[in-house]
């Protein structure tokens, strides 16, 4: 019996003033899946991404999270964390104040301790009782990850994750993907970063327009080869 889908797109379009950022987009991931996600600027990538955390609604489509519609809300949206490129804290607050504070909203039952357990996963603990906006921009996206991860998602979306990052962060993210990968997460990762895409991805898609133009099992790919074929099809963006 194959098992509920971590995630099931169907059929998603979102339109902005007649242009269709997301076209028509489907594509199933299960538990242990990463889907690396490449394209050029404006190929509709970040669009999905927030289709598939709620945070915009489909013209048309569907979007299931094991198996409940993200269209009643809580029960779907409980089981997603987002990772954007942008950190989004609260600057006032301290670092744990705002992981305890997503923990909380989240119903966990030890929310301290699950902030700071997050906090040292991403190995930013020690700058806990520090407000937020002291802190270099890497360090606000180690602490936004860590607010992503704190609920344990069953479905990560990563939206250039690892932006700002230095090499201890990058290694300390990579470190958390993959155990999320292996505790049966599924992770959706957008980057223009083939090399460290292709490293944690079970599938490759690249986006044009709005449309997966090509999506396949990581295993087929020749990454020196799909490197070249990304350039071409990234080339003829307009």
């Amino acid at each position: 019996m194959t098992p509920t889908p971590v995630l099931k797109a169907e059929g998603l379009v979102r339109s902005f003033g007649g242009r269709r950022a997301v076209d028509s987009v489907s594509f199933t991931l299960q538990g242990g899946d990463c889907l690396a996600l490449f394209g050029p600027n404006g190929a509709g990538k970040t669009t999905l991404l927030r289709l598939i955390a709620g945070l915009l609604a489909p013209g048309q489509g569907t979007v299931h999270v094991n198996g409940v519609s993200l269209k009643e809300g809580a029960a779907a949206r409980a089981q997603v964390g987002l990772v954007s490129h942008a950190s989004m804290l609260y600057g006032a607050l301290t670092v744990r104040e705002n992981v305890e504070l997503a923990a909380r909203l989240y119903g966990l039952a030890d929310p301290a301790g699950a902030a700071l357990a997050a906090l040292a996963l991403m190995r930013v603990d020690d700058r806990a009782g520090a407000p937020a906006r002291t802190l270099s921009r890497g360090l606000q996206q180690r602490v936004s990850i860590a607010r992503a991860m704190v609920h344990a998602p069953r479905l990560l979306l990563c939206d250039e994750p690892y932006t700002g990052l230095d090499d201890a962060g990058s290694a300390a993210l990579t470190e958390v993907l993959t155990e999320r990968r292996e505790a049966g997460a599924a992770l959706l990762l957008v980057t223009h970063n083939l090399t460290e895409g292709l490293a944690l991805a079970t599938q490759a898609a690249i986006m044009r327009r709005g449309r997966f133009v090509r999506h396949e099992a990581r295993e087929l790919l020749d990454p020196s080869a799909y490197q070249s074929q990304y350039r071409e099809l990234a080339a003829v963006h307009e």
